[in-house]
């Protein structure tokens, strides 16, 4: 156990200290034209608050795909000043998200299509602090961790652990191995920022049709190809309010869990047993490296969210949920060795 927690803080020293983080600057006059991609299910309630942002940063182009929604979304967008393309029903075969944006990259016109999430905020140098990042990575794809916006308790208890998951396992060094390596690879689909000519050199999203974790997939495609990959903070530039509350959270993590431990539930039991021995039982019984491990436990979190940027007394506070972190994502767990989920209206196969 000891071995385990001295790799996960040998791992968030390296990325404290490597991880790139953007910085906002002004979007250049010349260069690639920039397609930014939205596909929405749904999201009435968020485009106004989330696309203004988005339209302000002098891209090319901004195109909001209206998924089949009931709520108004393709009205919504085309009052803010999007252009919308209504979206066609899904083939057989294809998940909603790669349908969507499959859609979404026949209809681009730019040489670099970024493709961000509806409920993702940009703020002002956002697309130039991308831009920036990606020009100096010198990859091929580019994806975002938003900086988590979190606001109630709900959204607290397990959201953050996005940042953790990439964090606390993934060496940023690792992550640009060359040549890049798949299994070492990962991406985010809040916001995924191609070069056209590598995306449509591994099929586009026709690649990953049939698939839950589109992002990732499709980025070890990528590596597999022998183009490089790259991630970065999205810090004071891109933020993301991904859930509202504790039981929405379980449910969105509950569709990817699965697939993040290879789609193995011997994989994934095996991690739940080390994250309570780890984090929790060190709590509960006088286990060997107790005191260490019960410091860990409230430190990671703590450490995770200074290098996300999330350094307001309520973001810090959230390491004292580390003991319990473990135990309130059961339900997380329950959900993802279940044969079926359920996201946004839509069943899917696991």
């Amino acid at each position: 156990m000891l071995t385990w927690l001295t790799a996960k803080a040998l791992t968030l020293t390296v990325n404290a200290l490597t991880f790139p983080r953007l910085r906002p600057a002004p979007t250049p006059a010349t260069g690639p034209r920039v397609s930014i991609l939205i596909p929405a299910r749904n999201e009435a309630h968020n485009l106004p608050i989330t696309l203004p942002g988005v339209l302000a940063q002098g891209a090319h182009e901004v195109i909001v795909l209206d998924d089949r929604s009931t709520d108004g979304t393709a009205e919504v967008a085309r009052g803010l000043g999007a252009q919308v393309i209504a979206g066609q029903p899904r083939p057989l075969g294809w998940y909603g998200k790669p349908w969507a944006c499959q859609q979404l990259l026949r209809a681009a016109q730019g040489d670099l299509l970024i493709f961000t999430d509806a409920d993702v905020s940009w703020h002002p140098g956002a697309l130039g602090g991308l831009l920036n990042e990606l020009n100096r990575s010198g990859a091929d794809l580019l994806s975002i961790q938003p900086r988590q916006d979190n606001r109630t308790p709900g959204e607290r208890l397990l959201t953050p652990l996005v940042d953790a998951a990439v964090l606390s396992y993934f060496p940023y060094p690792l992550l640009r191995l060359r040549p890049p390596q798949p299994l070492a690879t990962i991406a985010n689909g809040q916001v995924m920022a191609y070069r056209r000519a590598a995306l449509l050199r591994v099929g586009g999203y026709a690649a990953v049709q049939g698939e839950v974790l589109e992002d990732t997939v499709l980025a070890r495609r990528l590596a597999a190809s022998g183009l490089p990959v790259s991630t970065a903070m999205g810090r004071a530039c891109i933020s993301v309010r991904m859930y509202r509350s504790y039981p929405e959270s379980a449910a969105g993590f509950g569709k990817n869990t699965l697939p993040i431990h290879l789609n193995s539930r011997v994989l994934l039991t095996l991690s739940v047993a080390l994250h309570v021995a780890g984090h929790t039982l060190p709590w509960l019984a006088p286990v060997p490296g107790a005191r260490v491990l019960r410091v860990a436990s409230v430190l990671e979190r703590l450490v995770v969210n200074l290098i996300a940027g999330r350094r307001r007394p309520a973001d810090l506070a959230e390491g004292l949920l580390g003991p319990l972190t473990p135990l309130l994502a059961v339900p997380v767990y329950l959900r993802a060795v279940k044969r079926r989920v359920t996201w946004k209206g839509r069943e899917y196969r696991q």
